[in-house]
Order: structure tokens, then C-alpha cells, then sequence
């Protein structure tokens, strides 16, 4: 009898240990089909997120209050983990309306929220500067805790960016140290207070405490976007005690949470396609890195852009094998098909049926090579399109080294002639405000022989008074340039600003002047540029 008992206890805890894994597998694939049908739907949020934006436009434009403070601060919740750029343009009206008004409160807080878009767009640099200028007396409560709150992570954002263990330690040290700040001003039973405690803890290595508060946290009434950061950390600390199979499933629920929210700026999806890729689940994997990275550069995170192009290529990489392993198949298949194809031509002479079956596989067979060559035509358009700027940039280069030799030789010959009143009068002929003009000449001609009808498609985002006009011998101004440059696919300000020899502000100045005349919004703007297509005989 005890004997039995035992073999049906082991049996039971046999079938426990095969059945659990299976359950926990079962609901991963349930949560990823969830995920990938969000993901199919995303447009259709992001219209919902700019509907709410173009109702809180609409009340901005039509309302005749004496201040926009609020409206504007209302624009900048909208837009802040939506679009940086725009973010960071109604922080700074709120900033401007705050200094209008002479009111110290508001100008505090409103470059609070302007060094949120700084640190959401990975500019370190400019968020420690902006948050030193806050003077915290002239902040409120709640807006003291969002200040410290706001500080210390961009320690811990900062310390992650790094990777130096030994900056690391100190900038945990100083983010905890201004969380501590933060708790003592907020009352333990909230959901602030448990939010800091255990980012606090999870940040000095306590697991245990940091995933009490977290446990507490998730099971509170939030919105879709604090569920998601709360889920991802929650997440990550699953993940350090070793419960990966929780971890899994908080995080797509996390990245679940971010597109139904239309977040931008996250770290969900980023997180999930290196645990996929790990697990290798290939195919999910490169899709979420893929979505990871249209949102940094939607978003405009640079840090964000960098974390995903270092696993990335990775990732890509193991694509690439995937594929290279299929095609190999394909071709085995394709020799066995082609073996049965001369067996059906056999025995079609024989049998009449069979030569139509034989008639519909060559139609396939049409229709795939038609496919091929189409594929094949935009291959080859696009591989001229970069000809035509990998010549232009060598006939540019080798031109200037050319000019570069002469000068040289001359200027040591007179050197060493002892010539040196000839030799400055030679420094004096060198002129580069006329050398980059020539420059930014020949680039106009490069680009509208590619995009010839850029400059009339560009000027239908205009009305008629507000369309740009150029002046006589003027291919392109400063204006067209810019955004030719970001339909070429450069949308960092700073390498606008380097190859137009203007400021990063001027660049940022030309552009919002620009949106501000045109005829649709800042987000459809920028969809319809990108949509101008280079011209068939251009190519």
C-alpha cells in the first residue's frame, strides 16, 4: 500500500513538473499573439493620442485667456513621452509665457518640464545645467517632489548610459541621495512614495525590498503608461532573483501597455527583443528591435537610438543566418521541384491531365520571376541613388585635395623663398565662405537631379502667401536645405547644424518657423516630406 502511494506521488509530481512549464509557455504565446495584434493596431492609438493633441490644440487656438500657461503645460503632458520635438516646443512656451508674466513659480516649474524633454532626448549635458538653474523655493509641494524625482533619475538614467563602474556607483550614490530628498516630502502610503522607495532600492541592490514596493505598486489603480514602467521594472527584478518566466510576462505586458498608450519613449519592447533573441525566437525578436527603433527615432531619444543600435546588428546578423539557411533550402527544394517538374513534362506526354497542372506551374512561376525583376528594379534604383551621392562626394573631395596640394606647394614655396608678406597675401585669397557656398551649390544640384520636384511637392505644405520662393540663380535656400537634408534621412539637428556651418538653435529655430507657416501639423509635416519620392528618370 505505501509503496503504491509513493509511485502515485512521484507520477503526480511528474506530470506537476511537465504541466508547469507547458502552462507558462502557453501563456508567453498567448501574451506575444496579444502583443503582435497591438502591434498591427498601432496607428490606430496613435490617432487616438492625436485626436486628445488636436482637441487641446483647438481649445488653445479658441481660447481668449489672458495667459496660455496651462495650455501649454497641458500640450507639453500630451506630448512628453510622445515626441521630443514637440515636447520640448511647448515646454519652452511655457517658459516664455512664465518670463512674460514675471512669475517666478512658473518659470521654476516650467523648466522642470524642460528638463524632462532634455533627459528624455538623452542630452545629459543640457538636463544637469537647465535643473541646476531651478531655484527649488519658488516650487510647490508636489512640484518640489517632481523635481528631485526628475534629478535623481537622471543620475540613474546618466549611470546606466555610462558603464563605468566607478561613475556608476557615484551617480547611484547622488540619484539616491536626492530620492531620499524627494521621500521626505511624501507621504508613505502613496503611490509616489512607494514608487521612489523602490526604484531606491532596486538601485542600491536590495531586491527583496524593491520588490515589495513594486508588488504593492502593480496592483494600484494607474494609467496605461505608469502600468508600463512599473511593469518593466517589476520585470527586472524578477529577472535578477532568477523567476525569468515572470519576467517575460510582465515585460510584454509592459510593451503591450506602451503602444496602447502610444509611449514612445520606453525601454519595454527594447528589453523583450534581447530576451527573445536569447531564447531564440528569431522572428519576434527582430520585429520588436525593428518597432524598438522606430520609436527612438520617432521619439528623437538619442540615448535611446544608441542602446538599440548596439544590439541591433546583432540581431540582424542572426536574421541574416536565419535567412541564408532558408534560401539554401529553398534552393534544395527548388532542385527538387525542378526534378519533379521534368517528371510531370515525362509523363505529360503520356498523360493529358497532367499538362495542366503543368500550365499552372508555370504561371506561378511567371508571376514569381515578375515579383523578382520588381524586387530586383528597386534594388537597382536605389543602389543608383547612392551612386549618384558616392560620386558627387568623391568628385567633391578629390577636387578640394587637389586645391588643398596647390595652396600648399605655393605657400611653402614663398615660405621657403622667404616671401612672407606673398605668402599672407595668398592666406587672404583663400576664401571659404565662397569654397562652402560652392559647396552647398553643388549639393543642390546633386539632390534635385534626384528629387527634381522636391521644391514644388515641398511648397504644397504651404498656403499660397507662405510658399517659398527663391531668388534669381538660387536653387535652394537655408530652409530647403534643412529639410532636404532630413529627406535624405539626416534628422540629428547637430550634423544639420555641422554641415550648414549653422548653431544647433538656428537649426531648431529654421525648422519650428518653417512647421509653424505650414498647413498641417507638426506630426503630419513631417509624414509628408518623407513621402516625397525621387523621380523615375532621375534615376
Amino acid at each position: 500500500m505505501l509503496l503504491r502511494t509513493y509511485k502515485n506521488l512521484l507520477f503526480a509530481l511528474l506530470l506537476m513538473a511537465v504541466a508547469f512549464p507547458a502552462q507558462g509557455q502557453s501563456r508567453v504565446d498567448s501574451l506575444l499573439s496579444e502583443l503582435n495584434t497591438v502591434l498591427k493596431n498601432e496607428q490606430s492609438y496613435i490617432s487616438l493620442k492625436r485626436d486628445k493633441i488636436n482637441v487641446l490644440k483647438n481649445q488653445l487656438h479658441s481660447s481668449g485667456r489672458k495667459s496660455n500657461y496651462f495650455a501649454y503645460l497641458n500640450l507639453y503632458e500630451a506630448y512628453k513621452t510622445f515626441n521630443y520635438d514637440s515636447a520640448y516646443t511647448y515646454a519652452h512656451l511655457m517658459q516664455q509665457e512664465a518670463i512674460r508674466e514675471q512669475n517666478p513659480s512658473k518659470i521654476a516649474y516650467a523648466n522642470v518640464k524642460l528638463g524632462f524633454t532634455m533627459l528624455s532626448s538623452g542630452m545629459f549635458k543640457e538636463t544637469f545645467e537647465i535643473l541646476n538653474e531651478i531655484d527649488t523655493a519658488q516650487l510647490s509641494g508636489q512640484e518640489k517632489i517632481e523635481y528631485y524625482a526628475l534629478a535623481s533619475r537622471s543620475y540613474y538614467d546618466l549611470a546606466d548610459f555610462d558603464r563605468n563602474p566607478a561613475l556608476t556607483e557615484k551617480y547611484n550614490k547622488l540619484g539616491g541621495k536626492l530620492i531620499t530628498e524627494a521621500l521626505s516630502k511624501i507621504p508613505p502610503t502613496s503611490y509616489e512614495y512607494l514608487f521612489l522607495s523602490g526604484l531606491k532600492s532596486l538601485r542600491e541592490g536590495d531586491f527583496e525590498q524593491s520588490l515589495s514596493a513594486y508588488q504593492r505598486l502593480i496592483n494600484m489603480k494607474m494609467d496605461l503608461h505608469q502600468y508600463a514602467i512599473n511593469a518593466s521594472t517589476l520585470a527586472y527584478i524578477y529577472a535578477q532573483k532568477g523567476n525569468s518566466q515572470k519576467a517575460l510576462e510582465l515585460l510584454i505586458k509592459a510593451a503591450i501597455s506602451d503602444i496602447k498608450s502610444a509611449t514612445k519613449e520606453t525601454t519595454a519592447l527594447l528589453s523583450l527583443s534581447d530576451i527573445l533573441y536569447k531564447r531564440g525566437d528569431m522572428k519576434n525578436s527582430y520585429s520588436y528591435i525593428k518597432q524598438a527603433m522606430d520609436d527612438a527615432n520617432f521619439y528623437g531619444a538619442r540615448h535611446r537610438e544608441i542602446q538599440v543600435g548596439n544590439i541591433l546588428p546583432i540581431i540582424e546578423g542572426e536574421k541574416i543566418k536565419t535567412v541564408e539557411a532558408q534560401r539554401r533550402q529553398l534552393i534544395i527544394y527548388a532542385l527538387l521541384i525542378t526534378l519533379l517538374v521534368v517528371a510531370v513534362v515525362y509523363f505529360a506526354i503520356i498523360v493529358f491531365r497532367q499538362l495542366k497542372k503543368l500550365k499552372k506551374a508555370d504561371e506561378i512561376i511567371v508571376d514569381a520571376n515578375k515579383s523578382l525583376q520588381m524586387a530586383n528594379q528597386q534594388l537597382a534604383e536605389a543602389n543608383l541613388i547612392k551612386n549618384d551621392y558616392i560620386g558627387y562626394y568623391f568628385n567633391i573631395n578629390s577636387r578640394y585635395l587637389e586645391k588643398l596640394e596647390k595652396f600648399k606647394k605655393t605657400i611653402e614655396k614663398k615660405l621657403q623663398a622667404r616671401s612672407y608678406d606673398d605668402a599672407l597675401r595668398t592666406l587672404e585669397t583663400l576664401h571659404l565662405d565662397k569654397e562652402r557656398e560652392e559647396l552647398l551649390q553643388t549639393f543642390d544640384r546633386i539632390f534635385l537631379k534626384v528629387f527634381p520636384s522636391f521644391i514644388i511637392d515641398f511648397n504644397q505644405l504651404f498656403s499660397l502667401e507662405n510658399k517659398i520662393v527663391l531668388g534669381k540663380n538660387e536653387l535652394m535656400n537655408t530652409e530647403l536645405r534643412i529639410f532636404a537634408l532630413i529627406r535624405m534621412g539626416i534628422h540629428d539637428n547637430e550634423r544639420i547644424a555641422g554641415i550648414l556651418d549653422y548653431s544647433v538653435n538656428t537649426i531648431y529655430s529654421y525648422k519650428n518657423r518653417v512647421k509653424t507657416k505650414s498647413i498641417v501639423s507638426n506630426d503630419e509635416f513631417e509624414r509628408k516630406l518623407m513621402g516625397i519620392t525621387p523621380d523615375q528618370s532621375a534615376i
